[in-house]
């Protein structure tokens, strides 16, 4: 099969009505004629887009087995409409729910990064509750950060930060990412709290595979050990990576995520 067309222009798709409508990007390749291996749906992490490496090369391997791949970027994201700052979990959540509805795929497999590990979580729920929780064929997790806001952040907020959230409504943090700072806003840590999903067990009735550097300096590996402990009732798999870092995103990386994906394809 052809590779993919990696600078065609994304399809788009809207999502919310009014004040609230904010353009989508997405990227779906299709599955080749006669392929019936799961769709692979990329979610990225926080302030991340569609075009990184691990996205980029989920695809290509989609390609290279015929499989359809989805990936897209939330709202004020990437190639996606609206501001950034308006962004929360609930938000995304709905972006990747309508994104999913669209495309219509009989079976997924969910491949989230960081952030986007704990949309999959609550993609999850959301199908599971709507009676559609056979469509996950499974769960590719890489470096977890579900409730990041209230585990990671809040605990370790310094007083300028916090007055900076009473005051401006958000405060920035310098990230070794890019040249701009990370921005929290306060509703990204309130709507965080309702959507927490380490509070009791997480049934996801498909297979989990955790991968998790324990080099990682944005999210310690134990968040991802205390995750695993909540997946009592599920197959779970975790690959702990000695000298990984957060982003996982090396040429060694890279092949245990696709060898994860594979498993799950084709298990």
């Amino acid at each position: 099969m052809s590779s993919p067309m990696w600078n065609a222009d994304p399809d788009t798709l809207e999502v919310g009505t009014g004040s609230e409508s904010r353009r989508i990007a997405m990227r779906i390749l299709p599955a080749k004629s006669g392929n019936t291996l799961p769709t692979l749906i990329w979610l990225g992490g926080y302030r991340s887009d569609m075009t990184g490496t691990k996205a980029v090369e989920l695809e290509r391997h989609a390609a290279d087995l015929g499989s359809a791949c989805v990936r897209f970027d939330y709202s004020g994201h990437g190639a996606s409409g609206g501001a950034f700052t308006d962004g929360t979990i609930s938000r995304w959540l709905e972006e990747s729910l309508a994104v999913i509805d669209h495309v219509g795929p009989e079976r997924m497999v969910l491949v989230g990064s960081s952030m986007g590990c704990w949309v999959a979580l609550r993609l999850i729920a959301e199908l599971r509750a709507r009676g559609q929780g056979a469509k996950i064929a499974g769960l590719v997790l890489i470096a977890p950060a579900p409730d990041f806001t209230s585990d990671l952040i809040e605990p370790n907020l310094s007083d300028a930060e916090r007055t900076s959230l009473t005051e401006r409504g958000y405060f920035e943090e310098p990230t070794p990412y890019g040249p701009d700072p990370n921005i929290f806003t306060a509703q990204l840590i309130e709507d965080g709290r309702k959507n927490r999903v380490l509070t009791g067990i997480i049934e996801t009735g498909c297979p989990v595979h955790i991968l998790q550097g324990m080099q990682d300096p944005d999210v310690p590996y134990g968040h991802a050990l205390k995750l695993m402990e909540h997946l009592p009732s599920d197959d779970v798999v975790m690959t702990l990576i000695r000298d990984g870092d957060h982003r996982l995103s090396r040429l060694e990386d890279i092949e245990r995520i696709l060898a994860a994906v594979d498993a799950m394809s084709t298990g």
